[in-house]
């Protein structure tokens, strides 16, 4: 029985320094997409293009903004000398355009979420594709990202943002 005990540790042993010598050789590599997603030169240019997309509808939010309180100081202002119906008709004025605000600004942002969301989807294809790239051209044999713990020694996230730079 201690003869066969010890060929089974045996085995064991020599499995796990086997499979240790195995893992040594593993080239691993950690890209925290966050930051690629952030920093990289392709995500800021789609931002920049998203906001000159954009720009004209802002400005067309603004206006309604300090058109509705420009009415509202007014009513505030001069309401008092204001006749009753002069003054009821100023309100709903100003009730509708906040109404009219608050519509298009809607509209605005589901716009702007489609669009933004448009343009994530490209800068994360085109990401991939330089983290699938780079880790073929540098022999990986895996690249991780949401991890829990990595070591900075396997990070290579800069590395991705000045591929994606070129």
């Amino acid at each position: 029985m201690n003869k066969l005990f010890l060929k089974q540790a045996l085995v064991a042993v020599s499995l796990l320094a086997s499979s240790a010598v195995a893992v040594a050789d593993v080239k691993i590599g950690f890209v925290n997409t966050e930051r690629v997603f952030r920093e990289a030169p392709i995500a800021q240019l789609a931002q920049k293009k998203l906001e000159k997309e954009f720009a004209s509808r802002d400005a067309d939010l603004q206006k309604q903004a300090k058109q509705a309180r420009d009415l509202q100081a007014q009513i505030e202002k001069d309401g008092v000398t204001m006749s009753d119906a002069d003054r009821q008709r100023k309100e709903r004025d100003l009730a509708n355009m906040n109404r009219e605000y608050q519509r298009t600004l809607r509209e605005f942002r589901e716009d702007l979420n489609v669009r933004r969301n448009e343009e994530l989807v490209k800068v994360q294809d085109k990401a991939r594709k330089a983290i699938q790239a780079y880790g073929e051209a540098e022999k990986y044999d895996v690249i991780l990202e949401d991890v829990i713990y990595f070591s900075p020694k396997i990070d290579i996230t800069d590395r991705i943002i000045r591929t994606l730079s070129q």
